[in-house]
């Protein structure tokens, strides 16, 4: 019988977020958005006329990426681009349906960020204020 291997915080959060991601998922699913496509809305609401490297830089992707991704929202009536021509500045606004998806989501959001605080208050604390962006320091690579 092998031995078990000691606790990893990182396995542990990393388990803690599949398991959420795959309710978020379900949570949003009718709604035509999945996290990703939730996270460029609410990106793109919050800054209206946000450029496609600022929309990849925040949401840690590429800009190509992006592209595909505001397209699939576009294409879903969810997102326009004022300018829309080839070589022009984007200027990404919600639509009025994108609005009311990303209000919508936002409620369900926000009943899964109380059913996980009720279920883990002190986890929950702990990670108010983090920075998501770039976790306890800039340099984890080992030399």
């Amino acid at each position: 019988m092998s031995e078990r291997p000691p606790f990893s915080p990182v396995i542990a959060l990393l388990t803690l977020s599949s398991v959420w991601d795959a309710q978020l998922t379900a949570a949003l699913k009718d709604l035509g958005l999945t996290t990703r496509k939730y996270g460029l809305l609410a990106h793109i609401h919050v800054t209206p006329g946000i450029s496609f490297s600022e929309l990849a830089r925040r949401s840690q992707i590429t800009v190509q990426t992006a592209h595909t991704a505001v397209r699939a929202l576009q294409e879903e009536g969810l997102v326009s681009d004022a300018t829309a021509q080839a070589g022009a500045a984007s200027d990404l606004r919600p639509t009025a349906k994108g609005e009311s998806a990303l209000a919508e989501a936002e409620r369900r959001l926000a009943r899964l960020d109380a059913a996980f605080a009720q279920g883990a208050p002190t986890l929950t604390r702990a990670l108010e204020g983090e920075p998501h962006d770039e976790p306890f320091g800039a340099n984890l690579q080992e030399d």
